[in-house]
């Protein structure tokens, strides 16, 4: 593993800390902001990055976090990884319970329906999420859980 994988972990791991969880929800909402400001112009063109909008499972109230993704036959997938914590992503948790969620990619908002990904389609898409982020594969390791992989579906509204 390089330097680089290292300091990432490193900072991954810090940042997955339950008290940490103030810095990470800051980090995001600016994360979310530069993208809004952008356009998504200014997030790194290797990891295509956009906004997923989720309502609250507890609260109600919009959600936003940055998520990278892949596109599949007009779908787009992301992974539930958390950097390879051993709990979901709040996010997550929050699709499980309302799958309805928006999308923001390239200044478009994309209403869609989530899905875990079925058994037959799963390995293909793993491994092209991992492909497109090879981080991923270091999070699999550190978790005993497998990393669910969702699929975010356009609503039919959408053209």
């Amino acid at each position: 593993m390089s330097i680089a994988a290292h300091v990432f972990n490193a900072v991954s791991d810090v940042l997955r800390r339950p008290a940490m969880r103030p810095v990470t929800r800051t980090f995001s909402s600016l994360h979310a902001t530069a993208y809004r400001l952008t356009g998504g112009r200014a997030q790194n063109a290797k990891y295509p990055t956009m906004l997923l909008t989720v309502t609250g499972a507890k609260t109600g109230k919009p959600r936003t976090v940055p998520v990278i993704y892949i596109r599949d036959a007009g779908r787009f997938v992301i992974a539930a990884a958390y950097s390879g914590s051993d709990t979901d992503p709040v996010w997550w948790r929050n699709l499980k319970a309302d799958p309805s969620a928006t999308l923001e990619v390239s200044g478009e908002k994309i209403g869609v329906t989530a899905a875990l990904a079925g058994e037959q389609e799963r390995p293909e898409l793993w491994r092209r999420l991992v492909a497109m982020y090879p981080y991923f594969t270091e999070y699999q390791k550190r978790t005993t859980r497998q990393i669910p992989v969702i699929v975010l579906t356009p609503d039919q509204s959408v053209g």
